[in-house]
């Protein structure tokens, strides 16, 4: 073991707390790989998470709002790093492994669909789908051509778990899980009172008092409230008050952006276009990248796995070549 490795870990004997995942005490990968001799197994899957094209991807992947005309809204990739920002502040308070926080946070994503929760509607129609598991699916299976990213268990299993109903088996997945919730629900109030979807007086009186009135001062809260819950403890959650409030502001978004409104009337049009698309490769699967043909799965979800891994422009780019006439000219 090199110098570098082995002071790295020194320093996480030293200073994380006991209820810390140390990068030593890793249950390793599935197919084990010598040490770079630089960095632990933890920094090595947040970069490999974040070299990949499936990364890559999530910048032009809906967060809410469908291709917002502006360039402030959020993606499927601000998203992403503003959850990454959240966890690790939320870890380094409570001296939890942030490698391994980041790594998870990253990575949480990969596997959501064009347009959101749209298209994760659309696909539960024809296999049962879930975005977690699409995304430990992502670094498993269908990264780099079918050969998989080969990352840690913790890591894998933050991915998997990162949902608020699941359970993760480190409390640094308990942050990202938390630090998730926290980054959605406040910048979906942000790009809402942007596009006049909401108003802040909208907001019910009681999350204003218990969050703040700005943007930054119900992060601040909320991070706030995990921290001095959890501190020195074996949990990385929120006090029950925070987590009933959080809850109920959650609640709150889903019936008044969420699930209705005018930015999602154009929703419609992207799960009749992603069905069409769906039934298009179903027939057609000689269409579809051979890697993905070549793995051991159903047709269904070989189906799934392509057009999950689409963008929402791409999407668009093959639905247009699959339905609008070419125009043509003779020399």
């Amino acid at each position: 073991m090199s110098d570098f490795l082995s002071t790295t870990y020194q320093i996480e004997d030293k200073f994380l707390s006991p209820f810390a995942c140390r990068a030593q005490d890793s249950k390793g990968r599935r197919e084990p790989i010598p040490d770079d001799g630089l960095r632990t197994c933890f920094q090595r899957d947040r970069d490999r998470i974040l070299h990949s094209k499936a990364f890559r991807r999530l910048k032009h992947k809906t967060q809410v709002f469908l291709s917002p005309e502006g360039d402030h809204y959020r993606t499927r990739l601000t998203h992403t790093l503003e959850v990454s920002q959240i966890a690790r502040t939320v870890a380094r308070a409570l001296r939890l492994s942030e490698d391994l926080t980041e790594a998870i946070a990253l990575g949480h994503d990969l596997g959501h669909t064009p347009y959101g929760h749209a298209g994760e509607n659309v696909l539960n129609r024809y296999l049962p789908f879930s975005h977690a598991e699409q995304s430990l699916r992502m670094v498993d299976v269908l990264e780099k051509d079918g050969r998989g990213m080969n990352l840690t268990f913790e890591v894998r299993d933050g991915i998997l778990n990162h949902s608020s109903k699941c359970n993760p088996s480190t409390l640094e997945g308990h942050v990202v899980s938390w630090s998730d919730r926290i980054a959605y629900i406040n910048h979906d109030i942000d790009d809402a009172l942007r596009a006049g979807v909401l108003q802040l007086v909208e907001i019910p009186q009681i999350y204003i008092e218990a969050f703040g009135q700005t943007h930054s001062k119900r992060i601040n809260s909320m991070i706030l409230d995990i921290i001095h819950h959890s501190f020195g403890k074996n949990l990385a959650c929120p006090s029950e008050r925070f987590t009933e409030l959080i809850g109920g502001l959650r609640e709150f978004m889903f019936e008044r952006v969420y699930t209705a409104g005018e930015a999602k009337e154009e929703e419609q049009k992207a799960m009749a276009m992603l069905c069409y698309l769906f039934e298009y490769y179903l027939k057609n699967l000689d269409k579809i990248p051979g890697y993905i043909l070549a793995l051991d799965a159903s047709d269904e979800q070989k189906v799934c796995d392509f057009i999950s891994m689409m963008s929402d422009g791409y999407a668009v780019r093959r639905f247009e070549e699959l339905t609008v006439p070419r125009g043509w000219s003779k020399l």
